[in-house]
């Protein structure tokens, strides 16, 4: 094996440094320095960068994708992404090459990022605190990748009024109305008097803090807002995550099933998540394209569609727990494109073992239906949505069932009109559902 004769050491500022990793980058392959002589690294020393004059082309698509992966915390993704753009560099056209496994990592990297955005969208809560100078709105979140930075960019642009703090284990984004500044992290608050109290006692100390020296990703690489700091609140701002330890143990089981053929084409199981003892059951179809790459459900156009849905009717993601009737991706392949294909009733029984652990485990009040695979899924017919939509009626003795159309039925609407006709209703749906579990 040939070993490079010098291994070039690049230190970011940062763990999302994206001017610094793009100047790196820029300067290394006009240098001519290959991937495999780079070490990349957070932090401490580095190397000196390569002089190098003249520039390259890259497409807009790369560029775009490498924003997004850059925010995971894969801590290969620096590496990874450069191979990409030195092989891009040297007239490779990677992103069109639907089996090249670096672009596959690549757009997994960017997938999660995105869908931990969303996350972050649909999970963080804002708290008023009254102090001098007026209202801060305060919010804790727990990132599984760095979207902080981004998130808080994106949102001071698009509700550029209220002062608001996220804070989160690592650092905090602070936003007065004019400039955005990134502090520290705290603890884990267990509750929200104690983020309160906390805050009331060493929030001009985090407001103080030197912000980080790192560079935010392009905000345009995250299309998402996070949810706007002056709506009424839903739900507390901070949330236990009790999961239950049953569930958690079905869905490692499941990673394995083989109960039908549909895991074979499939990325991975795709099981529910929510907390444990929560008051609704949300049942759609199956995984789409980018469930099965990022593995949770409702993730991609569908269950943003829904989030937006469910906020409308006051119901807070947080406290539901979210489910398919399959829990694999069935699809058909045309080019580079997965379609999807709905699952036969052999697929749905297979599944049914399941769908039976998660509702006896969760042993919901209600259980929502959404489309006609949840609900013959459920109730072992056919169901025609338009004849049985909107009516509750006795599940279980213990539950009520409750069937609606699925979000992605309001996405293949041809007619603007239409959608917002059916969006409407689907959101009256939702505050009916809200009520029931309310009861």
């Amino acid at each position: 094996m040939r070993f490079p004769e010098h291994m070039h050491t690049i230190a970011l500022s940062g763990e999302t440094d994206w001017t610094g990793w793009r100047t790196a980058a820029r300067a290394l392959v006009l240098g001519g320095v290959t991937p495999d002589a780079v070490r990349w690294q957070v932090g401490g020393a580095g190397d000196a960068l390569p002089a190098a004059d003249g520039g390259f082309g890259l497409s807009r698509a790369l560029v775009d994708l490498a924003a997004l992966a850059i925010q995971s915390r894969d801590p290969d993704r620096f590496a990874l992404l450069y191979r990409l753009v030195w092989r891009a560099h040297g007239g490779e056209r990677v992103l069109e090459l639907a089996a090249d496994p670096d672009a596959a990592a690549a757009r997994a990297l960017a997938l999660a990022v995105r869908a931990e955005a969303h996350r972050m969208r649909t999970h963080l809560r804002f708290m008023p605190i009254e102090q001098a100078g007026g209202t801060r709105h305060l919010g804790w979140y727990a990132p599984a990748h760095h979207v902080l930075e981004a998130n808080a960019q994106r949102l001071a642009e698009r509700f550029p009024v209220p002062r608001w703090s996220i804070l989160t284990p690592e650092m905090g984004a602070h936003w007065d109305g004019a400039a955005l500044i990134f502090g520290v992290g705290i603890a884990p608050p267990e509750d929200d008097a104690a983020l309160a109290g906390l805050w009331q006692r060493d929030g001009a100390a985090l407001l103080a803090a030197a912000p980080p020296g790192t560079a935010i990703p392009p905000a345009e690489a995250l299309d998402e807002a996070p949810r706007a700091p002056d709506l009424p609140p839903i739900g507390p701002v901070v949330l236990a995550a009790a999961a239950d330890a049953a569930l958690a143990e079905a869905a490692h089981e499941a990673a394995a099933c083989r109960r039908c053929r549909l895991w074979e084409p499939a990325t991975q199981t795709v099981f529910g998540e929510g907390p444990a003892g929560a008051r609704i059951l949300f049942i759609g179809e199956q995984p789409g394209d980018q469930e099965d790459v990022i593995g949770r459900p409702f993730v991609g156009p569908a269950g943003q569609l829904l989030d937006r849905a469910m906020e409308e009717a006051r119901i807070d993601r947080r406290t539901i727990y979210i489910t398919n009737a399959v829990k694999h991706f069935k699809f058909v392949r045309r080019g580079s494109r997965r379609i999807h294909e709905r699952p036969e009733t052999e697929e749905m029984k297979a599944c049914g073992f399941w769908l039976d652990v998660e509702r006896v485990r969760i042993a919901p009040k209600l259980v929502v239906l959404m489309g006609a695979t949840a609900a013959r899924s459920v109730l072992g017919r056919a169901v025609t949505i338009g004849r049985e939509r909107g009516r509750p009626f006795a599940l279980s003795p213990t539950e009520t069932g409750f069937i609606t159309v699925h979000p992605s039925f309001l996405l293949r609407l041809p007619d603007e009109d239409a959608r917002a006709r059916e969006y409407r209703a689907f959101v009256e749906d939702l505050r009916m559902a809200a009520r029931l579990a309310a009861e």
